[in-house]
């Protein structure tokens, strides 16, 4: 079987910091870690030895939103156009992802995730695809954002169990003031399938409904929601109030000020909080206008806009995600690994096998320097990007 050891790295795990710290990964799994220099039993069993000359070892991040990138969209269900999108996310240490549908027509969606479904697993030379995240269509079209509101509607059983039916959603978003949408809800959890509240006018009732139906987390916290007043809580209120529901945060910096990055992260606590990009099909690309669907946006100065001046997902990459709610919340990395990788694999139910550097799971890393540059991407013990230290 393929081996590969890492050693000397600053290396972060749920059980400690190391530093210097190693790790063994045989046949795609870790098989081993520790502090201090490897044994010598354990460098006699690697095929390949990589210095980390000091760097941060990291599990794979893993995104839960993202839409797009390097010119290419989920909605092209185009399965090429995924696999050059999980290639550019290893270049930026992602190990995994959810490609995120948006709202449109049935068989748009359909063929979408008949794309997913030809390409999910593991990418060669890329991050795994995990399978779909469903952003919409059963949203709220006064809080639309850049979803298309001509294709937002309510529930439909039979449509929606189509979507389900493919055995690829692993999340789902919707507006829960509906009461077609708490349906869903409910027929999600029973899947085993997490659901956001997300797209929504919703106070803290509907929200509270929903949760108690089975809903777990909240797309992109702050966006397209209701927000925190003294008398009428919101969404954004509810999200921070009720402990079940992990939050989206696109740290960006644009999306979400520094400070309500730290304020979500102090109330949700480190367990409370999921970093996402929702990242678009510009994002590795130059600035300029790119396509959505049959509409355009503008690319300007790191930010996304429709030609109306709203927001239209983000150019953002996760190590930067990672870098930014660093920054903002004053945490230290040893604290905020974990938003990026171990929140998002409990949240869609693969923590026993993704998430944290621990031995058994798998060899899904990223190496880190301290201006948060990847220098290394494994993929199941694979090496798949790699860039000089």
């Amino acid at each position: 079987m393929e081996s590969l050891l890492i050693h000397n790295a600053h290396l972060f795990s749920p059980h400690g910091v190391f530093r210097p710290g190693w790790l063994l990964a045989v046949g795609g799994k870790i098989c081993d870690l520790g502090a201090g220099s490897a044994p010598v039993a354990k460098t006699s069993q690697a095929g390949e030895q990589i210095n980390a000359a000091g760097n941060a070892l990291l599990p794979g991040f893993m995104d839960l939103h993202v839409h797009g990138a390097i010119g290419q969209d989920v909605m092209d269900a185009d399965p090429r156009g995924l696999h050059a999108m999980a290639r550019f996310f290893a270049t930026h240490g992602g190990t995994a992802f959810l490609p995120t549908t948006w709202s449109a027509g049935r068989q748009e969606i359909l063929a979408a995730l008949a794309a997913i479904g030809q390409v999910v697993g593991r990418v060669q030379g890329g991050a795994t695809i995990l399978g779909a995240h469903l952003e919409g269509p059963y949203l709220n079209p006064a809080k639309c954002g850049a979803q298309d509101a001509r294709h937002i509607r309510r529930t439909d059983q039979q449509e929606a169990r189509e979507f389900l039916d493919t055995g690829l959603v692993r999340l789902l978003a919707l507006a829960p003031e509906y009461e077609e949408n708490l349906w869903l809800v409910e027929e999600c959890a029973r899947r085993g399938i997490c659901v956001a509240i997300g797209h929504t006018v919703a106070d803290y009732a509907p929200v509270q409904a929903a949760v108690r139906r089975g809903a777990r987390q909240v797309t992109h916290c702050y966006n397209a929601m209701t927000g925190l007043d003294h008398r009428q809580p919101g969404t954004v209120g509810a999200a921070m109030a009720l402990p079940e529901l992990c939050c989206e945060l696109i740290a960006d910096n644009i999306h979400v000020h520094p400070l309500a990055q730290k304020i979500l992260l102090d109330v949700k606590g480190l367990a409370g909080v999921v970093l996402v990009t929702d990242a678009i099909r510009g994002t590795g690309l130059p600035a300029g206008e790119y396509a959505m669907g049959d509409r355009r946006v503008i690319i300007r100065e790191g930010a996304v806009h429709l030609p109306d001046g709203t927001l239209a997902g983000s150019i953002l990459t996760m190590e930067l995600a990672l870098k930014n709610i660093q920054a903002a919340s004053g945490r230290p990395l040893a604290e905020l690994w974990q938003l990026a990788s171990r929140n998002a694999a409990r949240q869609i139910g693969i923590s026993a096998s993704k998430g944290s550097l621990e031995v058994g799971k798998d060899a899904d890393l990223v190496l880190l320097d301290e201006d948060y540059n990847v220098h290394l991407t494994v993929v199941a013990g694979e090496v798949v990007y790699r860039r000089a230290i």
